[in-house]
């Protein structure tokens, strides 16, 4: 795993996620970057085999999205993704989904938990899936920090 950052598949956006307004529905943005993770966390060792063989998982307990810029029916695009941060039971993650011509149309920040599914209950990743994330954390180290990544949500006041 030395990408860095790792980067999908180029996506279709489907007919299907396509709102009254004339684009991408918001819904679907999440869904591109779902499917970028899968890739990622595929490419890590924690795809639908490790699901299933080891019972072990990984589910998001927070997403901050940001939309940039609106996507429609004909684009196609793919998605990074960037380890910012883990330790032995979490991963933060920063996402960008590009259009192929380069222009960004939306970031995504999440934070992931491993799961042992008996439980469910959180649990530290096996010592050959936290060598894997490691060798993606030192391949991302070199990154800049994200511009858009540690936003909150708030209105800001101008005081009086």
């Amino acid at each position: 795993m030395t990408t860095a950052p790792f980067v999908s598949r180029v996506m279709d956006i489907e007919k299907d996620w396509i709102d009254y307004n004339g684009h991408l529905n918001m819904a679907y943005y999440n869904v591109l970057f779902d499917r970028g993770s899968d890739e990622a966390f595929e490419a890590l060792g924690l795809g639908p085999a490790y699901a299933k063989e080891r019972r072990l998982t990984i589910y998001t307990a927070e997403v901050h999205v940001c939309y940039v810029q609106e996507l429609h029916l004909d684009h196609k695009v793919a998605v990074s993704f960037h380890l910012l941060d883990c330790d032995a039971k979490r991963l933060h993650v920063f996402q960008e989904i590009r259009h192929v011509d380069g222009w960004l149309a939306a970031t995504s920040e999440s934070m992931s938990l491993h799961v042992d599914m008996t439980g469910p209950k959180v649990a530290s990743f096996p010592s050959d899936i936290m060598a894997n994330i490691e060798a993606m954390r030192a391949a991302h180290a070199s990154l800049a920090v994200p511009e858009r990544a540690g936003r909150s949500i708030g209105i800001r006041r101008k005081k009086a």
